[in-house]
């Protein structure tokens, strides 16, 4: 299979990229050279930046590929241009949307690809459906081969999957614990939630290309495993070898309080309970299965993090607005208890 990916090491990506390359893929990556050193060997690389579109046009001349994916479109604009440089040279064209597209808040907790698509509270999402719906038109007006891939929340080895973080990761949280501090769990911690290792993620994605079942679809891709917030921080404290010391605080009042994006990640994402149906994929990829169990998964991820010091990656300014938090929530219930 000759495959080319727009983006190739990022979280979702990189797993995807090592199991290809493992299988004899003749691999493609469009890359700007920013991170070299998580360029994998054996990958063919072509030195570009993809919004250069007369670049990339005069690089890629007249390959032809068996599949092309796009890991990093946000926009329709990016797909716009996409379908100028790939349309004729792909057989089929694979495009990574969001499971944070699907209705918020649900009708039915249970999600299928047949969830309606519809996020209010965040532009994330509702870009990614502008996404859905302009690939859709190409294929049913052009017959553009496009597949649609919906993943939820997938983690790699280098972060630590949390609800409530900074814009400098989740180390943060981590280092909180070791120290003993109290860290936020948004809500009362009790909504369900799906994480999916990448080196499962990838198992499918790999069993979607090439797979003339797959042309037209829309996917998801996720993990059957359904756990509380509740459930894996004290996974995540566990395997720091400390003891959790959570306060609930509602998304509500994170969202309000913080110039993060909480409306979006949490009242957009995080703060509702998704059980995830995989049945589609499981057709269309009949061995695939998740094997990466969460607490297995996490405590990898802590291990490799702690053995790895430029993965802890601190924020100051997330930690005093933590502490800001909490202290407000107790001058609140100490003024209404006086």
């Amino acid at each position: 299979m000759k495959a080319l990916f727009i983006g190739g090491t990022g979280t979702i990506s990189s797993a995807i990229t090592r199991q290809l390359l493992e299988q004899g893929c003749e691999l493609y990556l469009i890359n700007r050279g920013s991170r070299n050193d998580a360029l994998p060997e054996g990958a063919h690389v072509i030195h570009a930046d993809i919004h250069d579109e007369a670049q990339v046009a005069s690089l890629i001349g007249e390959m032809k590929f068996d599949v092309v994916a796009d890991f990093i479109a946000y926009e329709p604009a990016h797909l716009e241009r996409d379908y100028r440089l790939f349309k004729g040279k792909t057989k089929q064209f694979i495009f990574i949307s969001s499971a944070s597209a699907y209705q918020t808040p649900l009708s039915d907790y249970r999600v299928t690809e047949s969830t309606p698509l519809s996020n209010p509270y965040w532009d994330y999402s509702r870009n990614k459906i502008a996404c859905e719906d302009y690939l859709l038109k190409l294929y049913r007006e052009d017959g553009f081969p496009i597949t649609i891939v919906r993943p939820s929340h997938t983690y790699d080895e280098r972060t630590i999957p949390m609800g409530v973080h900074g814009s400098n990761g989740t180390w943060q949280v981590a280092k909180r614990m070791l120290e003993n501090k109290p860290v936020i769990i948004h809500g009362d911690g009790t909504s369900l939630w799906t994480m999916t290792h990448n080196r499962d993620f990838a198992k499918a994605f790999i069993g979607l290309m090439g797979n003339i079942h797959a042309i037209g679809e829309s996917v998801q891709i996720t993990s059957d495993e359904s756990v509380t917030w509740n459930q894996i921080y004290e996974v995540i404290a566990d395997a720091l070898g400390v003891k959790l010391n959570a306060v609930h605080v509602s998304s509500e009042f994170l969202a309000a309080c913080s110039k993060e994006d909480y409306r979006g990640s949490l009242l957009g994402d995080k703060s509702n309970t998704v059980v995830f149906d995989n049945s589609k994929i499981k057709r269309l990829v009949p061995d695939f299965v998740a094997t990466t169990r969460m607490d297995q998964g996490i405590r990898e991820t802590i291990e490799y993090i702690l053995a790895h010091p430029e993965h802890q990656v601190e924020d100051g300014e997330f930690d005093i607005w933590c502490d800001k938090v909490i202290s407000a929530l107790d001058a609140a219930i100490a003024a209404i208890n006086a």
